[in-house]
């Protein structure tokens, strides 16, 4: 008898253990636990949103040095009427025609700024007005500046004796190919203007090589 009875007491005293509340020291680990994860959950936040300023202002950055080398290999944005480029000098002044005749000789061909930023040739013909092109002054052997020489008659390239026609073509080499052709007119506001040519090639009466 006294067996069972010592018995019943200690199952008696495990079903009070099992319904006791919880120590507060581990009430206080559940709450550490829970805060921790609730700051964990708003770092998580706080980082997503600095990723996205540091792409955001990434993206601003690579644009903004980008763009530049972009528009560097576009072509020069319309001086005047007809889509054309305006001639400017040396010192990047727009030229315009009625002052630029004035100042010239027949039979000039002297240097403008023109398409892409080339060097090219404005020619005045015998009668003071433009010659209707334009002649690139880049050598077609190794890209050198080729002067005209006016004593004779020609554009002859001092780098390798490259020599040029008054309208460009070749006349002795080593360059295989005539300077490279722009038209060239006067826009209604009076500025010379350089455009594409894209036809056939007068000289050669070829497709132009440099299109």
């Amino acid at each position: 008898m006294k067996l069972i009875a010592l018995a019943t007491a200690l199952l008696s005293a495990g079903s009070a253990l099992g319904f006791a509340p919880a120590p507060m020291g581990a009430n206080r680990v559940a709450t550490s636990m829970n805060a921790a994860a609730d700051e964990l959950y708003i770092d998580q936040e706080r980082r997503n949103i600095m990723n996205l300023i540091l792409v955001g202002s990434a993206g601003v950055t690579i644009a903004g040095l980008g763009l530049p080398y972009i528009y560097f290999f576009l072509p020069p944005s319309a001086g005047g009427g007809g889509g054309g480029v305006t001639a400017k000098n040396a010192l990047g002044d727009d030229l315009m025609a009625a002052d630029y005749l004035e100042s010239k000789k027949a039979g000039d061909r002297s240097l403008a700024q023109g398409l892409k930023g080339d060097a090219t040739y404005l020619i005045v013909k015998e009668d003071k007005t433009l010659e209707t092109y334009g002649l690139n002054a880049v050598c077609t052997h190794l890209g050198c500046v080729v002067p005209w020489s006016a004593p004779n008659n020609k554009f002859m390239c001092p780098c390798h004796g490259s020599q040029y026609a008054p309208t460009g073509a070749v006349v002795r080499g080593p360059a295989p190919l005539p300077l490279a052709l722009a038209h060239c007119e006067t826009g209604a506001d009076g500025k010379i203007l350089f455009s594409t040519w894209s036809e056939t090639d007068f000289r050669t009466d070829k497709k132009p090589w440099w299109n």
